[in-house]
């Protein structure tokens, strides 16, 4: 039976899509009879016309997604985008290959390791870029016969 009329009306009278309008199959041939608005109004307070509840858009995905980056997951090199300082600015780079070298030289001083003077020259090569890293640093220090011996 079709009965699209009197969903249409059904819609209008409840201000909804036709889409959230449910027809009770027990009350098919009573709803085929309703032709004014009257009769569906008549028939939606009998409950043989309802209304659907509004479908929302799930946020399951959403919090599983959340849940994965709080973890750190999701940072890989696919989703970077951007430069390569967009991620690690150039003097947070600069400050994590500077601090263990100068760390390193303040260690070999205050061991005695090195003298004061190789100590200021070593600083200022390191504030310059000379050296690589810490390892760098040390087979400097190592070529050049730079330690103190005891």
């Amino acid at each position: 039976m079709k009965l699209s009329t009197q969903k249409r009306l059904a819609a209008e009278v409840m201000k909804v899509g036709t889409s959230r309008i449910w027809l009770d199959p027990d009350f098919e041939d009573e709803i085929s009879l309703a032709i004014t608005r009257n009769d569906v109004r008549r028939l939606i307070d009998e409950g043989a016309i309802q209304k659907k509840p509004a479908t929302g858009v799930s946020r399951g995905r959403a919090r599983y997604v959340l849940q994965q980056k709080r973890k750190g997951q999701r940072q890989g090199p696919g989703r970077k985008k951007g430069k390569a300082t967009s991620k690690l600015s150039g003097k947070e780079r600069w400050m994590m290959k500077i601090r263990p070298m100068r760390k390193e030289l303040k260690s070999l001083r205050d061991a005695g390791r090195i003298t004061p003077r190789v100590y200021r020259e070593l600083y200022l090569k390191a504030k310059g870029n000379a050296f690589r890293n810490r390892a760098h640093l040390k087979t400097h220090i190592a070529e050049r016969k730079l330690e103190v011996s005891k």
